[in-house]
């Protein structure tokens, strides 16, 4: 972290007393902390609105394990991609459904190609992928 630099801000009291609450509720020990994270995350959102952006994605899959050939397609595709996948995780949910996550690396449009294949493969009940940057510039 570089060198730390104080800024002053203006906000109504009831806009302060709510995030005075979502953040203790949080955890967070001070307002700067949650700020700083706020700020993070907006330049992320940012960054990751790029196609070209290095990225990596958590694809969470349930799925009933019954559906015919879907784990192989699911192999299959993350075979193809062998670059882009960095491991997954299968876990049993119940007699039926499994959760499978799949991490993926990449640029944000290489990660979005292989995760829309994956969560559109038939079988899978539902789908959801969280992008993270890998890059922080100062944009």
């Amino acid at each position: 972290m570089g060198k730390v630099e104080r800024v002053g801000i203006s906000l109504e009291s009831e806009l302060l007393c709510a995030f005075d609450k979502v953040i203790a509720g949080q955890g967070y020990q001070n307002r700067s902390e949650a700020v700083r994270d706020l700020i993070r995350d907006k330049l992320s959102q940012r960054r990751l609105a790029n196609p070209k952006t290095n990225a990596i994605a958590a694809v969470c899959l349930v799925y009933n394990h019954h559906s015919t050939k879907l784990l192989q397609k699911l192999a299959s595709l993350q075979h193809c991609h062998h670059l882009h996948t960095i491991a997954s995780m299968h876990i049993h949910l119940d007699r039926h459904d499994c959760l499978e996550i799949v991490t993926l690396k990449g640029k944000v449009s290489q990660i979005n190609k292989m995760a829309d294949e994956i969560v559109s493969l038939k079988g899978v009940k539902l789908g959801k992928v969280n992008l993270v940057t890998t890059e922080n510039d100062k944009t």
